[in-house]
């Protein structure tokens, strides 16, 4: 059987055609799946956040500033960081709240409140500890403290004559920081203005803190209420942070959205998908029509 060069050319071009309407059919399958997933990781991502919001409320109803549970905890020092938690939250909170410009000033805040909190129960615990060290080593550095104690330093010596220029005597000179900059030492950058307001909310809370920890004398009571302190800080900055963003942000659920992203994909997606799918079907009746006529003309050619 002889095949025209004609029908070749229209074979060749049919089998064109095919891998065409393939590929289209391919790309169109792999797009709706990725949409799927997309879709199906975004709810998983709100429903996970759902959950985290829940853990915190249950974590904080355990600490709850209220007396609906008067019932005491087994730990003095829980027990003490309550009544005190009680007394500086408030205090807190009204602060943190003022700043809604940006939520870089609340992390600012956040970040000197927690660290002032560590700056102010570190040094009683280092001079808990220096006193529990033995007395030979107390011996040893009152020892040192005589052997050198009668010594100058060498700029005091009346002959030593200095050979620095006034310039580099001005830059060796303490330059003076105000009590906000003494304040922030110890947290790296952060907003200016959350720095402030922190530096004025914990000027109100200091005496608390400090008046709650040096009641405590058991060293297991101590370190709960140090640990827990700083826990329970952290845990009422997400509380106000999320109290923030309930106000200044619509809430949502996953079926909203989810919902939402199939309602605004729905009218290019399908039309697209009806172009495709017509077309696929307009060749595939067309292709059906060639093959009829070359049969025909086989049949002819016989």
């Amino acid at each position: 059987m002889n095949i025209s060069r004609k029908e070749l050319i229209r074979e060749l071009d049919e089998e064109k055609l095919l891998r065409e309407n393939i590929r289209k059919a391919i790309s169109l399958i792999k797009a709706k799946r990725k949409e799927a997933v997309l879709t199906e990781a975004k709810a998983e991502a709100l429903e996970e956040e759902k959950l985290r919001k829940a853990v915190r409320k249950l974590i904080l109803k355990e600490v709850a500033t209220s007396d609906t549970d008067p019932s005491p905890h087994r730990s003095t020092g829980i027990n003490v960081l309550e009544d005190l938690l009680k007394k500086i939250i408030p205090v807190l909170e009204d602060d943190f709240k003022i700043l809604t410009s940006n939520p870089e000033q609340r992390k600012s805040f956040r970040a000197h409140i927690i660290n002032a909190a560590k700056n102010t129960i570190a040094p009683i615990k280092a001079s808990e500890n220096a006193g529990q060290e033995s007395p030979d080593e107390e011996l040893q550095e009152q020892d040192v403290e005589v052997k050198i104690g009668g010594k100058k330093a060498p700029e005091e010596d009346e002959a030593f004559i200095d050979i620095r220029t006034d310039q580099e005597k001005a830059g060796e000179e303490e330059v003076e920081i105000s009590a906000e900059e003494e304040f922030g030492q110890g947290v790296s950058g952060g907003d200016l203005t959350g720095r402030n307001m922190a530096y004025s909310s914990y000027k109100k809370i200091e005496k608390n803190i400090l008046d709650a920890y040096e009641l405590l004398s058991d060293d297991e009571d101590k370190e709960l209420f140090y640990d827990y302190l700083v826990t329970n800080l952290k845990l009422y900055f997400d509380k106000f942070e999320d109290e923030l963003a309930g106000k200044l942000e619509e809430p949502t659920t996953p079926e909203y959205e989810a919902t939402k992203q199939e309602q605004d994909a729905e009218p290019v997606e399908s039309d697209t998908a009806d172009e495709d799918v017509e077309t696929e079907d307009d060749e595939e009746i067309d292709l059906d029509f060639e093959e009829e006529e070359e049969e025909e003309e086989l049949e002819l050619e016989f």
